[in-house]
């Protein structure tokens, strides 16, 4: 029996039934929802639309057909990401009809990938898109500092990837750790990832929370569906704009999610992380006593150079007694002629006025004249000679002072290099270093670095800064 407006629309003689709109949609619907019931559906996705309520709608496609699908919000908001278009996915719902537009749609309540291979595809899409953008490029890698003061780990705060990084930490080379919690897989990861790269970066220098001087991003290994949130855009964006040099260790060393493309450096474990992130602090000892040995060695050198050159050269000098001796002997030699030289050229003048005196007839003039010759003769001969001597000796003594003079100030010169380089030899030596309670252990000249070394050696020299000790070892 129908309904009165199946009556009222009924044509006479004719036995066809007349529905409603409403009817046919109920019985559509009815009809779906018995022969259908819950199903799962595999397909790849052609559109995603994400409105402001919070549901999602999706458009499956196989060759030219299609199935409408949503997801309401309840079930949304599970989901580790959004549904990316181009992806295939299983889907697990109920086939209903929808009477708004006369058609048919999946109400899914899961939803998830097509196995690896096509997480595999999504992230090959996104990696091609990124690479060309040169966020993988190797030219905007920071170098990593050789010694961090701070050191900031991203990472999930109760999992073994912090303690096996602190440990590595303590056995290399303590360094201050500050660590922000994260998520490390579901659908906060990326979000939390992303937040903590981006809020490292922006702290400044002398803030409350001290700024990192490196980061690491680490994570232990996992399905790749767990590792999906480090390959997230937004994750790989903010490792790329880092400007503090940042250390990706996610999953195992065969795992390769798209941060550790754009990290300044990859590394397959979090432990191979914290190795690459200090050096091993006996090894910079060593190598530091190596240095000071070497440093030692370098300045003795030069101070012996130096005091070789310095003995060269005063060996080049001829010495003071050397250069006046001769002068001496010349002044000596000439002092001593001169008397007789004078005598000589007197009793020479003498004769030439005897001579021109027996032609003057006044005797009275000429001896007045003789005399008073005589008187200035005898006055003259020890004033000439005085004076000749005098000034012999003062150009002697003249030259000498001044020959005095040019080898102190050379002398002079060169102590002052010699008390420099002293200084310097003292300053950087290893003994000062001595007085802080270190020591510098040998077998002979030899100096020994490690213990391996020292117990195969029977006699040990420990110098400490007050003097040696020698130690005999049992072992050697």
């Amino acid at each position: 029996m129908g309904s009165r407006l199946d009556q009222e629309f009924d044509i006479p003689g004719d036995n066809i039934r007349t529905y409603s709109i409403e009817e046919i949609s109920r019985q559509v619907k009815s009809t779906l929802d018995d022969a259908f019931g819950r199903i799962r559906v595999r397909g790849e996705i052609s559109s995603v639309s994400l409105p402001r309520s919070g549901h999602v709608y999706l458009t499956f496609k196989q060759e030219r057909h299609e199935l409408a699908a949503v997801l309401w919000k309840s079930k949304a908001s599970r989901l580790p990401r959004p549904p990316q278009e181009g992806i295939e996915y299983v889907a697990t719902g109920n086939l209903t009809a929808y009477s708004g537009s006369s058609r048919y749609q999946l109400i899914v309540d899961s939803l998830e990938p097509a196995g690896e291979g096509a997480l595999l595809a999504m992230i090959e899409q996104r990696r091609i898109r990124l690479q060309a953008e040169g966020l993988f490029d190797g030219e905007h890698k920071q170098a990593l500092p050789y010694l961090p003061g701070m050191i900031g780990v991203i990472t999930s705060p109760g999992g073994a990837v912090i303690r096996d990084i602190l440990h590595v930490l303590r056995q290399r080379f303590p360094r201050n750790v500050i660590l922000w919690p994260v998520a490390v897989q579901g659908r906060n990861c990326a979000s939390e990832v992303a937040a903590a790269i981006r809020g490292f970066n922006r702290l400044e220098r002398g803030s409350v929370v001290p700024r990192p001087d490196l980061l690491i991003v680490a994570r232990g290994g996992g399905s790749m569906e767990d590792l999906l949130g480090f390959s997230e855009e937004d994750v790989v964006r903010a490792a790329f704009e880092s400007r503090i040099p940042l250390i990706s260790s996610i999953g195992h060393e065969t795992d390769t999610p798209l941060i550790d493309l754009a990290a300044d450096h990859r590394s397959p474990t979090p432990s191979a992380a914290a190795e690459r992130a200090v050096p091993v602090r006996s090894e910079l000892l060593a190598d530091l006593q190596g240095l000071g040995s070497r440093l030692t060695a370098g300045t003795g050198r030069v101070v012996s150079r130096g005091r070789e050159r310095l003995g060269g050269l005063s060996r080049g000098l001829p010495k003071p007694d050397r250069l006046t001796g001769f002068a001496a002997q010349r002044l000596d030699s000439l002092s001593g002629r001169l008397p007789s030289a004078l005598r000589a050229a007197i009793q020479v003048q003498q004769l030439q006025f005897g001579q021109l005196a027996g032609r003057v007839r006044a005797p009275n003039i000429v001896q007045g004249a003789e005399g008073k010759l005589s008187g200035l003769a005898a006055r003259l001969r020890p004033d000439l000679i005085q004076s000749t001597i005098g000034r012999g000796r003062d150009q002697m003594d003249s030259r000498a002072g001044r020959l005095r003079s040019q080898v102190d100030r050379v002398l002079g010169r060169e102590s002052a290099r010699l008390r420099s380089h002293s200084r310097l030899l003292e300053s950087l030596g290893y003994h000062q270093v001595l007085g802080r309670g270190f020591a510098v252990v040998r077998d002979g000249e030899e100096v020994l670095v490690s213990r391996s070394r020292a117990e195969i050696r029977g006699r040990l020299d420990i110098e400490f800064h007050d003097g040696r000790l020698e130690v005999f070892n049992p072992k050697g």
